[in-house]
């Protein structure tokens, strides 16, 4: 029988793979330890081995495409041999027509979900008579609904394209909301201090008498409310006199703010045109696209000039700002499977695990001159990173409780040191691990996270580079950073940041002196970390660096 191939689990937190490269095509004779394909996983891409002898009868994922753990890739057998029974025995066979059953099902659907229009002309009957149905606008991109905050006409009024019908309370302010129709307004289908969902009907404009019955009976507003258009425009023409005297008062009353649609507010912020200087043609002075179109600055200043001169007396001239126009621009791409895991693994510890924060100030003048001394004799040579790592090591030895990690319902206690270091590569975060760094030289830790750090930079790390880490060091002091916080590396208990070395005026013996300072900041798991226990670690960490010879000792 065939074999088939599925995406191996190429690290203690892959979930899935991206397929980055096939080597072999269909047809291909294949042997055992042949590379099939290139896996680009969340910290490394690696070669996938095939494990039969065989010809390559089937590939199921294209290149570029993200696949599950364990998802069937591909299948392996006698060239000729009928391999859908492997692919059924999987359930990959039968994932595409269950899908093509599902999709008459989903049109019927649709078809039901369209619902009959009642006894009224339909919406698009109604358009084609010079009906508009005002719907509620997506005002933000983060709106889901709106609240009327005030209707500035009511059922009878005549409406223009460029008047305002209502403000809208949305989740980020109060906006005008155009009808762009003509005619009378018919229906109003949400109460002032009511939501509607966006898309919703909230207005219905068009010619007087006009029966939207229809457009009604699909449920977007209550019965009571259909009925009362009709009840309404019998008093239309009463209605519509009052507002002919009444509407000139309502705009003279309403505050000293521009009025302006809000389609000339967005032109006008658009092209830097300041509102103050244009004159509305519309109603009340209200500003319209075309205004902010026909505008000219030139004009506006020396319109504006004149009042100024007659006031000089009074107050100063306000400052001309001037205007600049820019270009809003950005590039998107694909999330890759590193960053992937990084954002998935991350947010599980920060919200997972409760984090505090120890910082403490070490002395580096004898660790500098230490450092020096070291590396005028050592094979490889020494960095301070590499002595905050060795000084780590042995002082999780003296606080076994520090070099712990939460279980559930139980906590591990590490008697041996491996500690993590973290490095930064182009698509973003991986952790190899320094192993049992307690017992090795300051010049063998160096020379491994030197090696560390070449294969993370060419993607070669492999997965027992960066598993089984108890405690983990993340170092920004060769950016300047002075200090920071840095979230755990789960299952770690917890993790140093490691600020740059300054030079700044000390105390030493009651006098002023320059020195050398690096502050160090603990990160620690409440958990299983308590903040006497993280002092103390900090306390005897603080002790090694400033005395550099008791790690020789």
């Amino acid at each position: 029988m065939a074999d088939v191939i599925k995406m191996p689990k190429m690290s203690d937190t892959m979930t899935e793979g991206v397929l980055a490269k096939w080597h072999k095509k269909v047809g291909d004779k294949v042997k055992s330890g042949d590379v099939l394909a290139e896996v680009e996983t969340d910290k490394a891409t690696m070669d996938m081995e095939s494990y039969w002898d065989g010809t390559l009868l089937y590939v199921g994922v294209k290149e570029g495409e993200a696949v599950p753990v364990d998802a069937v890739m591909a299948v392996i057998g006698k060239e000729g041999e009928d391999f859908q029974a492997a692919l059924d025995a999987e359930g990959a066979g039968s994932e595409k027509p269950k899908a093509e059953s599902e999709a008459p099902k989903a049109e019927d659907k649709k078809e039901e979900a369209a619902p009959a229009q009642g006894g009224g002309l339909s919406e698009e009957e109604l358009a084609a008579k010079g009906v508009t149905v005002i719907r509620m606008p997506l005002l933000s991109d983060t709106m889901t609904e709106g609240v009327i905050a005030e209707w500035h006409k009511k059922v009878g009024d005549k409406v223009k394209d460029d008047d305002v019908l209502a403000d809208v309370e949305t989740d980020k302010a109060t906006m005008e909301v155009m009808g762009y129709a003509t005619g009378t307004l018919l229906h109003i289908g949400v109460e002032k201090g009511q939501a509607a969902k966006v898309n919703g009907i909230i207005a219905i404009v068009g010619p007087e008498g006009t029966d939207v019955s229809g457009i009604l009976a699909g449920g977007s507003a209550p019965k009571a409310e259909s009925e009362k258009p009709k009840a309404e425009s019998e008093e239309a023409p009463k209605t519509t006199a009052d507002a002919g005297s009444s509407a000139p008062v309502a705009e003279s009353s309403s505050d000293s703010r521009v009025k302006a649609s809000p389609l000339a507010k967005k032109i006008a912020k658009d092209k830097g045109i300041d509102l103050s200087q244009v004159a509305g043609s519309a109603e009340g002075g209200r500003i319209i696209k075309k205004d902010i179109e026909n505008f000219k600055p030139a004009a506006a200043q020396a319109e504006s000039a004149k009042p100024k001169t007659e006031s000089a007396g009074s107050s100063a001239a306000a400052p001309v700002i001037p205007t600049f126009v820019g270009e809003v621009k950005f590039t998107e791409q694909p999330v890759s499977q590193m960053r992937k895991v990084i954002a998935k693994r991350l947010a599980e510890s920060l919200f997972t695990a409760p984090h505090f924060y120890l910082t403490v100030s070490i002395d580096m003048d004898n660790a500098m001159a230490a450092r020096t001394a070291i590396n005028a004799v050592a094979p490889v040579k020494v960095s301070f990173n590499d002595l905050v790592i060795k000084a780590v090591a042995v002082a999780l030895k003296k606080h076994p409780a520090v070099n712990s990690s939460w279980g559930g319902d139980k906590i591990r206690f590490n008697e041996h040191t491996n500690i993590g270091v973290a490095m930064a590569v182009e698509d973003g975060l991986l952790v190899p691990v320094v192993r049992f760094a307690d017992g090795k030289s300051l010049s063998h830790i160096s020379a491994e996270v030197k090696d560390f750090g070449g294969k993370a930079k060419a993607k070669k790390l492999q997965p027992a580079d960066w598993e089984g880490s108890t405690f983990t060091v993340s170092n920004l002091g060769m950016f300047g950073i002075d200090e920071f916080t840095s979230i755990i590396n789960s299952p770690d208990g917890a993790i140093l940041s490691v600020g740059a070395i300054q030079a700044v005026p000390v105390v030493k013996n009651g006098a002023v002196v320059p020195g050398n300072v690096m502050k160090l900041t603990l990160g620690c798991d409440h958990r299983v970390v308590d903040g006497a226990t993280g002092a103390q670690f900090l306390q005897t960490l603080k002790g090694l660096l400033e005395e550099p010879i008791r790690l020789l000792a």
